[in-house]
This record gives structure tokens, C-alpha cells and sequence, in this order.
């Protein structure tokens, strides 16, 4: 599992670099008349963007969303592309932080920015807020089982053997083949016997004294 689970936060933090920060250029047009000083504002963050200097992205397209809503979505793929270049850069707080902005600004994109901050929150072991966002994944996608199987693999990182094993059965009684759960089932078998004390043998009855024989 822990292997897969490496695999599978690297290509959660790849999610930026593909599927995100949709071009200012494509609706330049349509707003150029409206709000001219926004539209310039908004290409001018697009090509920071493009050269990766995202601190100047970040602050055109701030202003430019401060003047025309319709930029909001350009400035959270901007703040998801900048988390994404300081968690390669090992700067997890920053990673966070821009993570967090960028859900404030498009709550509509939540399943996408939960698992990439999940990612990065469990590169520094914060095993308490990637439960919380892994539980908002599943709340969101209940139907998506890998997100059950990163909570219980968490709650055995953190020992929790009782509520691991309990999001394990809800991933094999769904899928009953799931390697890693099964895998995970019996290491938890193992450790819940090994906590488990044995029981003690009944003790020995303690004779009573003899009766004294009457003379």
C-alpha cells in the first residue's frame, strides 16, 4: 500500500499541471469592451502564468477579479498551479495556503483541491486535515472507494486498528477483491490479536480445610 499510495499523491499533485489554470485569453474577448482595464489586467496574469512567475499572476489577476468576477476561476487556477510549484519546491505551507484560497474562490472545484491539499498534508504527516479533507472527498464522491482506502490507510498509520478496520470492511464489502484492503485486513488481524491480552486460566479451586472428625 505504501508504494501505490506514494504513486497515487504524486499523480494527485500532477492534477495542477494538467487539468488546470483554464486561459484569461479565451474570454478576453467578450470582456475586453465591458471592463477593458480588468481584460488587461487578466492577459497580463495569463502570461505571468505562462512563464511560471505565479506571485505576478497571482496579484494581476487579483485586481482583475477585484473588477470583473468572471476572472475568479483564472485566479484559483493560478493559486492551484503556484500550490503545486511550492510542493514540488518541498514548501508544504505555501502548497496549503494557496490550496486554501483557491477553494474559497471555486467551491465548485472542491473534489480536485481536497485531493490535492490531501496530498500535500499527508507529505507532512498531518494525518488529522487529510482525514478531514478525505472525508469531505467521500462526502462529495461516495461512490469513489479509493478515497475510503486512503482514510483507512491512515487510521492504520495513526494505529487507530478499530476505525482502520472498520473503513476496511466498507471497501471489501463493496469490493471484495480489493488487494490492498485485504492486505490491510490481515495486518490488522495480526496487530489487533497481538494487543488483545490473553485470558488468564481459571484458577484452581482452593480445597477447604478438612473437616475436623468428631471423637
Amino acid at each position: 500500500m505504501n508504494r501505490s499510495f506514494a504513486f497515487i499523491l504524486i499523480a494527485s499533485l500532477a492534477l495542477c499541471s494538467s487539468q488546470v489554470c483554464p486561459a484569461a485569453k479565451k474570454e478576453s474577448s467578450e470582456g475586453s469592451k465591458k471592463n477593458p482595464e480588468a481584460n488587461k489586467l487578466a492577459l497580463e496574469g495569463a502570461e505571468a502564468a505562462k512563464k511560471q512567475d505565479w506571485n505576478k499572476a497571482v496579484e494581476l489577476l487579483k485586481k482583475a477579479a477585484a473588477m470583473d468576477h468572471k476572472y475568479t476561476d483564472e485566479l484559483s487556477a493560478v493559486y492551484q498551479r503556484r500550490g503545486y510549484a511550492a510542493a514540488n519546491e518541498q514548501r508544504y505551507g505555501d502548497a496549503i495556503r494557496d490550496y486554501d484560497e483557491a477553494l474559497k474562490l471555486t467551491p465548485q472545484e472542491a473534489p480536485r483541491i481536497h485531493e490535492q491539499r490531501a496530498a500535500v498534508e499527508m507529505k507532512i504527516q498531518d494525518y488529522e486535515k487529510a482525514l478531514a479533507d478525505y472525508t469531505e472527498l467521500i462526502k462529495l464522491k461516495p461512490n469513489e472507494l479509493k478515497y475510503v482506502n486512503y482514510r483507512a490507510y491512515i487510521y492504520e498509520l495513526k494505529n487507530d486498528l478499530q476505525n482502520s478496520m472498520a473503513e476496511n470492511e466498507k471497501i471489501l464489502k463493496a469490493d471484495p477483491n480489493n488487494q490492498d484492503a485485504k492486505a490491510r485486513k490481515q495486518r490488522l488481524e495480526q496487530k489487533i490479536a497481538e494487543r488483545t491480552p490473553l485470558t488468564p486460566p481459571p484458577r484452581s479451586p482452593t480445597p477447604s480445610p478438612a473437616a475436623k472428625k468428631k471423637p
